[in-house]
């Protein structure tokens, strides 16, 4: 067959074939009704007054001032001083585009746009986010501005704050310049809208960190674990003795020797180091025992007594029959 045959009857074949149906086209969309968008509408002419608290989008930050898409008929205006009332805040780090914002509308200038407030608004809702942090015992971070007499201050949702130096740590502090620019976790411990007092504390935080983690250490006690503690002081009832890891534990009166005594100072001395057996761990106290250990290191002296008796009694032939023949000629 010569190829314009076959090419003849390609071309035949390829005629013959049906042709592809052609896709559906795709539905189109339904148009939104006006209603849809009723909301939004009003919205947008809404007529915003002096003193209304809108919410806005940052659209644009210039070195002077910051501008805010009010989803309205007219943008809104936050010159840089109605921005904060931190004086470490900063228009090039502190706000960006993109972020929500709620400002006070102060009034509307020559050119149709609102001049807002940021921080004339952050002066209304701060206190009730404030009140509502006490309340609910959250904790915030903060970054210390200055050192003043007796503590230092930071802002809080734009409020000016006070932390006293007996709430900045767990120990006492007698640098209070080594905290300026450290940022801290705080409580609210006191706010008081009228008098405009906002006092917060870092050292509730510390405290309870720390109470959760020796709670956690002291849950993974053993009873019956043998140890050694320093005394740390002695009262009429008993001697707490430091086991590590800043557990202390109470040994009672009763527990420090076999023998009766009317203070544990006829015994002990605070700094001493002693020996003791964890008795219990309850409700977060653990109770000591130095008598336990004795009684045991007692226990094994006459288990290797026995063991020594029976070798020798085996060695010499002998059938020991009881405890007694095993440990005649012993003296304890």
């Amino acid at each position: 067959m010569s190829d314009e045959i076959k090419q003849e009857n390609v071309t035949e074949t390829a005629a013959a074939a049906p042709e592809a149906a052609p896709a559906p086209a795709p539905a189109p969309e339904p148009v939104p009704s006006m209603d849809e968008f009723k909301e939004e509408i009003a919205h947008s002419f809404r007529k915003l007054m002096p003193g209304d608290i809108v919410t806005g989008t940052v659209i644009g930050v210039s070195d002077t001032e910051v501008t805010v898409d009010l989803n309205s008929y007219s943008e809104g205006i936050i010159k840089l001083e109605d921005l904060s009332n931190d004086p470490r805040f900063s228009i090039k780090a502190d706000i960006k585009p993109g972020d929500t914002v709620k400002a006070t509308v102060l009034r509307e200038n020559k050119e149709g746009a609102f001049l807002l407030s940021l921080k004339e608004a952050d002066n209304i809702l701060a206190w009730d986010k404030l009140a509502e942090a006490k309340a609910e015992e959250k904790i915030e971070k903060v970054k210390v501005a200055e050192a003043v007499k007796a503590g230092v201050t930071t802002y809080l949702y734009g409020i000016r704050a006070f932390i006293p130096a007996s709430q900045l740590a767990l120990t006492y502090v007698e640098d209070l310049s080594s905290f300026v620019g450290k940022e801290l976790e705080v409580m609210v411990i006191d706010v008081n809208r009228d008098d405009k007092k906002l006092v917060l504390s870092a050292k509730e935080v510390l405290r309870r960190k720390a109470a959760s983690e020796k709670a956690g250490r002291i849950g993974r006690l053993q009873t019956g674990i043998i140890t050694t503690g320093v005394v740390e002081k002695l009262m009429p009832f008993g001697a707490f003795v430091n086991i590590g890891e800043d557990l202390t534990g109470l040994v009672h009166i009763s527990q420090i020797c076999g023998k009766r005594i009317k203070h544990p100072k006829e015994m002990l001395e605070e700094g001493q180091e002693v020996t003791v057996k964890i008795m219990d761990v309850k409700d977060g106290k653990i109770s000591l025992s130095m008598t336990a250990v004795n009684e045991r290191n007692e226990d094994e002296v006459l288990d290797d007594a026995v063991d020594d008796a029976a070798e020798g009694y085996a060695d010499e032939g002998t059938v020991a029959t009881g405890l007694g023949d095993l440990l005649k000629n012993f003296k304890f």
